[in-house]
Parts: C-alpha cells; structure tokens; sequence
C-alpha cells in the first residue's frame, strides 16, 4: 500500500520546551488516523508542521506522495468576517476558485482563446457545479442561511463553515484538529458517517472517543516525546495501551529494584576502582536514564473538596424567560435533589445556556419561583472559557481566588500543591496564561472552578480541547459527585457515562425530562423522524457560456446526496435488526409451540412455556409494526 506520508527525525520546540524529539512514522492511503496526547504535549503543532503552516526544526522531513492535495480543518478556523457563508466556502478550493475568476474575466474580455481555456479548466473541475456542491453540504451540516455574514455567527456557525471548505475541496488527504468542537451531535452523527465512508486518508486530534472508535483504524500516542501505535480503533487502543503500561511498570519495577542494589553498591564501593568498575559505572548511568525522573508520568488528581449542601438545592414552579418574542423557557417546574446528575440537549439557539444562567441567577425569569437553598454553592464552568488579565501568570490566576484548598478528605493543601495535582508543576506557574495551549488553559479553568469546593457544578461543553486522558480522570471525580451536577455537551461518550436522565430543549420554550441516557435519546429521535431532503438555491453558478449541459456530479456531491436516501444510515440499520429480531423470535415461537402440544410436559413447565409465548407474541407484534413502518417509509 503506498505511503502518502512519510515523516522522519520531526523535532519541535516552544521557546525551551521540547514539544516532540525525532519522532518518525508513515501514513499509507486510506488510513485513518488519530493522534493522542495529553494537553500541552504538541498535537496542534505537530498538525500545523504537516500541514505547512509551521516548519520542522533540524535535519526533520516531511514527505508527501507527489501529486497529493491535502486539506487542513483548525482547530480554531481563520476567516474573513466581511465575507458571505458562500464566499467563505468557495475561497476554500484555490484552484476552482482561480477558474471561476479566470471564466468570468474571460467573459468580459470577450478573448476566444482566453475563454475557451476558461471552459477547459471550469469543465476539468467541475466548477459549473461549485455552488451547488457547496450547497448540499452546508445542508447536509445543518446550516441554513449561506448568505450571512461571517462575522455575524457563533462558533459552531464558523466550525460548519470550515468543515464544508475542507468537504468542498474533495481533497485525498485531510487532516483535522478536533473536528466535532462545538457542533451539534446530528451533525457530528453526519461527519462521522462521511469520514467512515470516505476513500480518503485522515489524521486527526480529537478528544471524542465515539467519534474515534467508529472512524479511526489507528492511533498514534505521543507520550514524553515518544510515538507509539496501535491498530485497531479506540477500544482496542484502551486495551493494548494498558497492556503497554502494565509491561513498563514491571520493567521499571525491576529496573528500580535493580537500581537500589547498583546504589548500594556504589555508595560501599570506592569509585576510583578497575576498569570493571567504570563500566559499571556507565551501566548505573543508563539504568538512572531507564527509571527517568520521579514523577515523570503523573496522572491529574481531581480529589477537591465539597462544600455541605442541604436538601433544599434549588425549587423551579412556572419558570418562565424569552429574548423580545421568542420564549426559550416555558412553564418550567422541577425541584433539584441531591446526587442528581443531568444531561441537556438540544438544537442552537434553543436556550441551553440561558437556562444554565437562570438557574445560577445571573438572568431573573419573567415569570414564575425560583427559589435557592441557602448552603448551594455554584460551579459555572462556561463555554467560552478562562478570563484572566493580560501578564497573569498562572500561580496569579490561582492566587487571586484562595491560598490554600480544602480536599475530599477534610485536608487542606496549598494553591501551589493544588496546581501540581492538576499538572502544573512549579516550572509552570510563572508561565503566562496567554502562552499554554487551549487544553492547558481549559484544565487550569477547570481548576479555578473546583477549588471553591461547589456543591452545584454547572458545565457548559467542558470537554472541548481537553486530552482524553484528563477526561478520565475527570469523569472519575464526576462519578463520585456527591452534589448536584448540570452537563451541557455534545460529548456524547461524556454524557452517556455522566447523565442519569436529559433535559430535552424543544424549542419554544418546551422542556421534556427524557428518563434514558444521551445516546438511547438520539437513538430513538433518529429512528423516529424521517430523513429530510435538503433544500437548495439555483442558480447561484455561473453558467456555461458554450452549452447547457454540465459536467457530471463529482465523488463529493455523490456522498452528500446518498445521505437524503428515504431512510437514514440509522434506520436502515435499525430495518436490518428488526429483520434478524423477528427471524429469531418466529424460531423461539415455532419451538414453544412443539413443547406446548407435548403431553408429557409438566405443568410447571406448561405456564412458563405460556407466558413467554405471551411476551413473544407481544414483541413479534410491536418489530412487525415498526418494520412495515420503515418499509412504508422506504417505498414512499
């Protein structure tokens, strides 16, 4: 299989900071790969290098397979706000972009030979269709108007935005950092599906581990400078990682053990002895390298204290709130208990984030109670992010709220030992806030939060740019939350292990409390709503100027129509699970008929035989229904 990437002896540094040192590795066609790394350790900047926009420090390679077009998505996309939607998008594909200047001014010189050079090249990249293409995938992302202004939108506005300039240019090899940042999970659900299907080679960061189980075939871990791979998806990356550091603490296990009797020896023993004795010497040396530093693989604690919280949290009757005519709460009734933990979803712009401020009573509803008990103390993890003045350091930050920090045990420990616990150890708290990378700004942020000890944490997308492995250890503490806790994500992986029930935001001001984890909820709205057809403007490309007819749609615009078939991935999934259900259960039934009609069977035996003939029957009744629905569904 030919290598469409080869990287050798790829070194990078951030002022002193050695991010990675001569790491080497390969990337064949059709490969998809995800990079993981704890915050700080270099994933952005490695990306930024392949993708050219930094250069490699040192005698370090980058090769590409000649004639390989590549497509970067940022973390945080560039973008000129005075642009349209489309503008934006189109800018995106340089190449038709220059044809369908170089076509229009052909138009106007009125050059023959300019414009039929123009028609070749609109003919040869289809970019008679570019508009249109453009306009299937901003549909297929779930994004409406393609005529607003940039400057005009929300994050996640601008992350589709960026997604369809990175689809639109069909590129064979994209790479992506944290490409489901700030997007809703249908659209999420979509782009997995895409990039599962694609022919493409990716490589990407990304901290949501179901969005990397069901695309990537392999990961890379960069750990201390160090690349390791495994192949396999997400859950086996989990399992041969462990395996990986089980083997490693054995070995340093022995090494140390090792170690303390070569310490010995050394410490009873005269250095100045025999050439035997130097080369021991020089063996003791490595051994110390083999060991490292104490400390060197340290996992973040999360072990904050919580303030006493009573049993009345927070009591809501009739709440009500709206922004000038549209109501974003309605009649809202529901009293807060302790150790509860709840998820919320719903669309953009639904009043998630209103509601969050409403409960923390930074906004006062228009109607209704709103009532506190007076020991709640609030958490409000927001999505933007840190505040902190220009110069702080991050030992000021952390200054500023306490000296010292009450832990789960009843202990007390210094600001400074509080940092350390989060991975900031001392070389690090007189770095600037404005110099840590975006995941190390969101774990300090985290940790401003939590050493308030709050009883009612409130997190808004708290998953956004942090490492899996800082996700871990905070889900563990989140776990074990003996307070109440409010999840704002579209970390699906997040809620699911978190959230024992969701509010749905419905729009218009409804709220559903859905009993069920996140992914039951979007399982069962996905098997429940027919798929759509997407709506698109003509006429927006420029039209040919020798014929009528247009090029055929290209592999992109293909993809994006198969995805307004009658029936979603999802549902035709769910048809053939019905199908295998019902198969088996007409067995089942066909066998307990046989024991029935048997005359030598006990009684016993008889009424359980009927009962679950019953449930057979009931359940062979509900899969038919919503088969034939399916089917119904499917040949409209």
């Amino acid at each position: 299989m030919a290598a469409y990437l080869q990287v050798d002896n790829l070194t990078k540094s951030y002022g002193d900071r050695v991010l990675f040192s001569k790491i080497s590795f390969h990337i064949n066609q059709g490969d998809k790969v995800a990079l993981v790394a704890s915050n700080g350790s270099g994933k952005t900047s490695l990306l930024d290098v392949l993708a050219g926009k930094e250069s490699p420090e040192g005698e370090g390679s980058i090769r590409f397979m000649s004639g390989v077009q590549v497509a970067y998505l940022e973390q945080d996309p560039s973008y000129d706000p005075e642009f349209t939607v489309l503008e934006q998008v189109r800018s995106a594909d340089k190449k038709v972009l220059q044809a369908l200047t170089a076509y229009r001014q052909a138009l106007e010189s009125e050059d023959k030979k300019r414009l039929e050079k123009a028609i070749n090249d609109m003919d040869r990249l289809d970019g008679w269709n570019y508009d249109q293409k453009i306009e299937r995938i901003l549909t297929s992302l779930q994004f409406g108007d393609i005529d607003r202004i940039m400057g005009t939108l929300s994050g996640g506005e601008v992350k589709k935005v960026a997604l369809a300039g990175m689809l639109i240019q069909e590129a064979p090899f994209m790479i992506m950092d944290e490409p489901t940042n700030h997007l809703d999970i249908e659209v999420i659900e979509y782009l997995e599906e895409y990039l599962s299907a694609t022919q493409a080679t990716l490589f990407m960061v990304t901290h949501d581990r179901y969005f990397l189980d069901r695309v990537c075939n392999t990961i890379y871990e960069l750990e201390n400078g160090e690349l390791f791979t495994y192949r396999g998806n997400y859950s086996l990356f989990l399992e041969k990682r462990e395996e990986r550091l089980a083997n490693r603490a054995a070995e340093t296990d022995k090494a140390r053990n090792l170690y303390r009797r070569e310490l010995q020896w050394i410490r009873s023993t005269p250095c100045a002895r025999t050439g035997k004795s130097k080369s021991r010497l020089e063996s003791f040396g490595k051994l110390k390298e083999r060991i490292g530093p104490a400390g060197n693989n340290r996992a973040m604690e999360i072990n904050a204290g919580i303030a006493r919280l009573g049993t009345k949290i927070i009591h809501c009757k009739n709440l009500s709130f709206s922004f000038g005519q549209e109501p974003l709460l309605r009649d809202f009734t529901y009293n807060f208990s302790r150790n509860e933990k709840i998820g919320i979803v719903g669309g953009n712009g639904v009043g998630k984030t209103t509601f969050l401020k409403l409960l923390a009573g930074e906004l006062e509803p228009l109607s209704g109670v709103l009532q506190h008990g007076t020991t709640v103390r609030f958490g409000f993890y927001r999505q933007e992010g840190i505040s902190f003045n220009p110069g702080d350091t991050v030992f000021d930050v952390v200054h500023e709220i306490a000296e010292v920090v009450a832990l789960a045990d009843g202990s007390k420990v210094t600001a400074t030992s509080f940092l350390s616990r989060f991975l900031f150890p001392p070389f690090m708290h007189q770095v600037k806030v404005e110099r840590l990378s975006g995941g190390e700004k969101r774990r300090l942020y985290l940790l401003t939060i939590l050493m308030r000890n709050p009883n009612f944490l409130i997190l808004d997308e708290p998953t956004n740019d942090l490492d899996i492995l800082t996700l871990n250890v905070l889900e563990e503490y989140l776990e074990h939350f003996k307070g109440c806790l409010l999840i704002v994500s579209h970390d699906r992986y997040f809620m699911d292990k978190l959230a024992d029930h969701l509010f749905v935001f419905e729009g218009q001001g409804a709220v559903k409390d859905y009993p069920g984890k996140c992914s039951d909820y979007y399982r069962s709205r996905s098997a429940a709503a027919p798929a759509a057809a997407p709506a698109g403007r003509t006429g927006t490309a420029p039209a040919r100027a020798t014929s009528s007819a247009t090029a055929p749609a290209s592999a992109s615009a293909t993809a994006s129509a198969q995805t307004v078939k009658k029936l979603t991935y999802r549902q035709r999934k769910r048809l053939e699970e019905l199908e295998a259900e019902i198969q088996a259960l007409e067995g089942e039934k066909s066998r307990l008929e046989s024991l029935l009609s048997d005359p030598e069977r006990l009684l016993t035996q008889i009424t359980e035989d009927s009962v679950r003939m019953g449930e057979i029957l009931a359940r062979l009744e509900e899969d038919w229904e919503e088969l034939l629905g399916l089917e119904d569904q499917r040949e409209s």
